[in-house]
């Protein structure tokens, strides 16, 4: 018998941040990541990405790093399987974005952990009491334990902190335990938008790879302007890590670290004195200093 052959797709987790949101290049009304086809003529599957996401969406991809393979059948939002090559893709915005950039939280509203985001409550009052009533549902001691464990690693109980990075961890925990609508739940048994197939399983694995990058490699310099002041710098950072930063040990390591210099000018617009502008030392980038680059760590 003849195996069908999977068919291949590129999918892109296209970046930016803007307004101090951090947005994601959507298609379908929100509800897909843009994908496409692998051609022959592609050099390579990056190349190919970086085509075809330019000539589709006019936006030049600057920072590219392939994420994951996606191939489980079950997952799929077709009958046959499909394997779907990820890569993250980071880009800058100059003006208003369109329809088709989406705020990152509104597919996952409990990551966001900002002063006045709603990601704290979500974890306490809809996150916690639903993973906790599925873990004490499980088949015996071990098996209870497992969730529960699970659970709190994930969400941060039981007096350990919030892991910014487990974004992945968390969407398949949810997705587990049934709690998510591409998992078999109501609409609205947790808030969030739902994509289509597997597609917010990829979305949850680039902001995973992003928030991570951003601690060891600068990354966030691809997301900001040529010039740019500290606060315009650490208002992306928070964006992305969906947490605050002290503001002295930021740009003290910032700038000790020479990841940036100043350019003589300012900016006056940030309302009270007029900010220094920075630009990024890119030849950081061919020095030792890159190897030990850290951003601060989210408090």
């Amino acid at each position: 018998m003849t195996q069908e052959r999977a068919a291949t797709e590129l999918v892109a987790v296209v970046t930016a941040v803007t307004a101090d949101r951090p947005v994601v290049l959507t298609a379908g009304g929100g509800r897909r990541l843009p994908a496409g086809p692998l051609h022959d003529e592609h050099r390579s599957m990056q190349a190919g990405l970086s085509a075809w996401v330019e000539q589709q969406t006019g936006h030049r991809l600057g920072y590219v790093e392939q994420l994951y393979t996606f191939a489980d059948p079950d997952r799929s939002r077709s009958g046959g399987r499909v394997v779907s090559v990820s890569y993250l893709g980071l880009t800058f915005l100059v003006g208003t974005p369109g329809a088709e950039w989406r705020d990152w939280y509104s597919y996952f509203p409990w990551e966001d952990h900002r002063p006045g985001a709603d990601g704290p409550g979500l974890v306490a009052d809809v996150l916690t009491p639903r993973l906790q009533e599925w873990s004490a549902a499980g088949a015996d001691h071990e098996e209870r334990a497992r969730r529960g464990l699970r659970t709190a690693v994930c969400l941060g109980l039981g007096g350990r902190a919030w892991s910014s990075e487990l974004v992945l961890q968390r969407y398949e925990l949810l997705y587990e335990a049934g709690l998510l609508p591409e998992g078999g739940a109501d609409p609205g048994e947790v808030p969030g938008v739902r994509m289509d197939g597997d597609h917010r399983r990829i979305l949850s694995t680039g902001l995973a790879r992003l928030r991570a990058k951003i601690q060891y490699h600068p990354v966030v310099f691809e997301l900001v302007p040529d010039t740019f002041t500290l606060g315009q710098l650490q208002s992306a950072v928070e964006a992305l890590a969906g947490q605050a930063l002290h503001k002295q040990n930021f740009r003290r390591l910032v700038t000790q670290q020479d990841l940036v210099e100043p350019t003589g000018g300012t900016d006056g617009r940030t309302g009270g004195r007029p900010a220094r502008l920075y630009r990024f030392r890119r030849e950081v980038l061919d020095e030792r200093q890159v190897v030990a680059t850290k951003l601060p760590r989210p408090r």
